[in-house]
């Protein structure tokens, strides 16, 4: 198909209708222009959030709302988002993530979608628009359904962790600008025993990516950590319970056996490096 119009409304409502039509949004570009070029989009109108109001960043009263039409540079530069610098800086190159925006990032195939990973381990919730309304859906349901016709992801929210919770790495072929390996976000609060002996792990959330179709929860690698002290033994019993948890692929830049065979590995490091 040729695109024959680009839509760009100035509200979330002007948005939905145009995405109820059959209309695609787009962000920032960076996922629907490979589709376009490729004449694989299968739309003939593309619908721009460049002036739907949705760039917004906000972190207040202990809540984080970004809007789906924040760029992932402007995310990282936001003082009270400091924490995801580290993981935002191994996406992509600088003019990707000058383009490339939070809700684009919830639809990116594997092995790319690195913030959708993070998102997953923040336990994050999107704040959908349809022409019903608006919802709220947990990052998960979104990852795994998908939106119904006609909805559009407007902002996703959620709780900054605490200080020294927050664990991330991500394994690629080159130190920066290349497609996940395994990706692991993770966030794990301490708890000190009535023993009065090491801090043990408490609340556990672990995602992972490039590993399955989509970013993953690990049930079997929290359940493996919780209630224990974070050493290379409890990480390494984690990663490898973890295997449980994923549904590898084979791609250009690692098999899906060597992905299920060092994840135990970049699990650790994610938490001891």
């Amino acid at each position: 198909m040729v695109i024959e119009a680009v839509h760009v409304p100035e509200s979330v409502e002007a948005v939905v209708t145009r995405s109820a039509a059959g209309g695609l949004v787009m962000g920032g570009g960076t996922v629907v222009m490979p589709l376009v070029n490729s004449g694989s989009a299968g739309v003939t109108e593309l619908i721009s959030l460049r002036r739907a109001g949705l760039d917004g960043i906000e972190v207040s009263d202990g809540v984080a709302t970004i809007g789906a039409a924040a760029t992932l540079t402007a995310v990282a530069e936001h003082p009270g988002l400091a924490f995801l610098r580290p993981a935002l800086r191994t996406i992509a190159s600088p003019t990707l993530r000058n383009q490339a925006t939070v809700g684009g990032n919830l639809f990116v195939a594997q092995p790319y979608g690195d913030l959708a990973v993070c998102l997953l381990a923040l336990d994050a919730a999107c704040e959908i628009a349809g022409a019903a309304g608006r919802r709220d859906a947990p990052v998960a349901d979104v990852l795994a359904a998908g939106l119904a016709p006609g909805e559009v992801v407007v902002a996703v929210r959620f709780t900054p962790p605490p200080a020294g919770a927050w664990h991330y790495h991500k394994a690629m072929r080159r130190r920066l600008n290349s497609a996940s390996i395994v990706t692991v976000a993770a966030v794990v609060t301490k708890t000190t025993p009535k023993s009065g002996s090491e801090d043990v792990a408490g609340e556990c959330r672990i995602a992972l990516g490039g590993v399955a179709p989509r970013p993953v929860r690990a049930p079997s690698a929290e359940r493996a950590l919780r209630g224990r002290p974070l050493t290379e033994e409890s990480l390494t019993e984690a990663g490898q319970a973890a295997r449980a948890d994923i549904d590898p692929f084979d791609d250009a830049y690692a098999s899906a056996w060597y992905r299920a065979r060092v994840l135990p590995v970049h699990l650790r490091r994610a938490f001891l490096s």
